[in-house]
């Protein structure tokens, strides 16, 4: 049988849940912030309006008054150069957002603000509104995020790293079973 290890470094799988050809370390995502609850309609980040409700791949913005941006945080995995990372919500304060988003493609690493992390990771429960750090990267990257709780399970596995193991539990948590 091959090993977790041996798996994420390049092997592959056919998930049951999606069908899709899962190869080595992949990322999961939250399409929407926690608070948005409801489907939506995915439009273009250009499209951005500031006074309505509007949910685009980078940014949501609620009744006109809640700003969120996407981002990524991620974790090591033991054993491997390549991190897993999960794309999820944070808040920002209206100026900030604003100033991200008029940003956007030529943001630089720099300055980290403060938001209320907005994604309800199954793996990690107890996210919601926590507080959190949103590190703008350059090139047009998503933020990197992390929370402020150092002693939270999500924040110990972001800064130790987890076993290859501990991410295929958390990918069969999301509906990717290896089995």
């Amino acid at each position: 049988m091959t090993s977790a290890l041996d798996l994420l470094r390049g092997g592959s799988w056919r998930c049951r849940s999606c069908d899709l050809l899962h190869e080595g370390i992949f990322h999961l995502g939250c399409d929407a912030p926690y608070h948005w609850g409801r489907a939506g309609v995915i439009e273009p980040n250009n499209a951005l309006r500031l006074d309505a409700d509007f949910l685009s791949e980078d940014f949501c913005v609620m009744g006109g008054q809640h700003s969120f941006v996407r981002g990524v945080l991620e974790i090591p995995v033991i054993g491997l150069e390549d991190s897993f990372g999960y794309g999820c919500w944070s808040t920002l304060s209206s100026t900030n957002f604003q100033r991200y988003v008029a940003e956007f493609k030529a943001n630089e690493a720099g300055e980290a603000w403060t938001g209320w992390f907005s994604s309800e990771l199954t793996a990690f429960p107890g996210t919601v509104n926590a507080p959190c750090w949103v590190a703008p990267q350059p090139g047009g990257r998503r933020p990197s995020i992390w929370l402020e709780d150092e002693d939270h399970p999500l924040s110990i596995a972001q800064r130790d790293g987890i076993t290859p193991e501990r991410l295929l539990d958390i990918y069969r948590q999301h509906g990717h079973p290896i089995d």
